[in-house]
């Protein structure tokens, strides 16, 4: 396959970020009803490590990132909350709610959260022929 380049002439770069623990959860971080499929019972878990140097490092991510590519369910805890956090109460608000979204899914029949795009048919190729995206984070 040929590397396509974007608007800038930079090949484009998908960067994979997620909360995993050390033996292998990776559901529901944030809250106890976030995600209770398979009867998952421990959501919330990373709220108690939470501290001001994680919150550097997640600032630090978001600030790095030109767009978001999220799946189905992490868009729709993320449309349900990001719009309706003040910017001023938590900066990473402003620039989640203001950077494009690529929501891949095949049951969504449209998103609404502000500069969302509903991904149809070959996910993987449009990814790869993308001029807009340089570096996308989820």
């Amino acid at each position: 396959m040929a590397s396509e380049t974007n608007a800038n002439g930079e090949t484009g770069k998908l960067v994979v970020g997620t909360f995993l623990t050390l033996d292998g959860v990776m559901q529901a971080p944030r809250g106890p009803d976030e995600d209770r499929d398979g009867g998952f019972d421990h959501g919330g878990w990373s709220v108690n490590y939470w501290d001001e140097k994680m919150g550097e490092v997640m600032d630090g991510q978001f600030a790095e990132t030109d767009a978001l590519l999220l799946g189905r369910k992490t868009y729709e805890i993320f449309a349900a909350h990001w719009p309706n956090v003040d910017a001023e109460d938590d900066p990473a608000a402003e620039k989640l709610n203001s950077m494009p979204k690529y929501v891949a899914s095949r049951t969504l029949d449209g998103v609404e959260w502000s500069n969302s795009s509903l991904l149809t048919g070959d996910v993987r190729r449009l990814l790869l022929i993308s001029r807009r995206i340089k570096v996308i984070r989820f």
